[in-house]
């Protein structure tokens, strides 16, 4: 499976920004994608993912109400609408896919994705 992502830059408190990322290869129905991100000196953290199958859907605290992640089968792509933009959002995004069947407990932990996209730059600034 290999991830491509798009749609980072730079964007005022308050803004918009939409990433899409688009999946190559055998994806297995309920494995999860989604999205991670990585602020300068900070960990790498959760950020969203839906599964493919059933589309049950999971928000890290931090983004729940400001972030909407989608999907779309047919052209195996994940989206991840961002609005009310925060400068704390200011991070790499990186699209994720699990490389099995993951349980929800399981789903915010960056070791159970096997597959990575190259990663995406938001900054948001005034």
């Amino acid at each position: 499976v290999q991830l491509q992502a798009s749609g980072g830059g730079s964007v005022q408190p308050g803004g918009s920004l939409r990433l899409s990322c688009s999946a190559s290869g055998r994806l297995v129905n309920n494995n999860p994608m989604g999205w991670f991100r990585q602020a300068p000196g900070k960990e790498r953290e959760f950020v969203a993912a839906i599964r493919w199958s059933g589309g049950t859907i999971y928000y890290a605290d931090s983004v729940r109400g400001r972030f909407t992640i989608s999907r779309d089968n047919a052209k195996k792509t994940v989206a991840l609408q961002m609005n009310s933009l925060k400068p704390e959002d200011t991070a790499v995004y990186y699209c994720v896919a699990a490389s099995g069947s993951l349980i929800a407990s399981e789903i915010r932990r960056k070791d159970n994705y096997g597959y990575w996209g190259q990663g995406t730059l938001v900054t948001v600034s005034s």
